[in-house]
């Protein structure tokens, strides 16, 4: 699976974890930055990863900021992104398993990282359920997305 990555100053070292251990697992990494603790926009590396999420180049999205909100903010802004913030592996196994979310969004201020690594873990190993209710709801986010989300435009 191909992954895009990013965060801001506060995430680097997080994302620089979770990177090495989605490379062992096998997935390739587009790390979009930033990749030092240099205080940064942190919109300048999420909105191209999220793109890169929303045009289909990658598969998923996980980005690190200080909270997790920032980068869901402006992920959602984005047609086709479906972010969630999770601070725990039961919100990452629900973000998965109800919302079908393409984008883990993870707080390095909030939560520690043996905790966010194993909310990464939940995260990729959790697949969307199929029941009928699940989908149909699913869906309908989705048909929300298209209605009012402006589709990406090609650079």
């Amino acid at each position: 699976m191909r992954i895009a990555m990013a965060n801001d100053h506060a995430g680097t070292q997080y994302k620089n974890e979770i990177k090495a251990y989605l490379e062992s697992q096998g997935h390739e990494v587009v790390d979009f930055g930033t990749y030092d603790e240099a205080s940064c926009d942190l919109s300048d590396f999420v909105l191209p990863a999220a793109l890169a999420v929303a045009r289909g180049e990658c598969d998923r999205g996980i980005f690190v900021d200080g909270v997790g909100y920032g980068s869901a903010l402006i992920s959602n802004k984005i047609n086709g992104c479906y972010a969630a913030v999770c601070q725990d592996t039961f919100c990452a196994q629900l973000a998965r398993w109800h919302t079908d979310s393409n984008i883990l969004c993870i707080g390095a201020k909030i939560i520690g990282s043996m905790i966010a690594m194993e909310v990464v873990k939940a995260w990729m190993g959790t697949e969307p359920l199929t029941d009928e209710k699940y989908r149909r709801r699913v869906q309908k986010v989705c048909d929300i997305n298209d209605k009012y989300c402006v589709p990406v435009k090609e650079d």
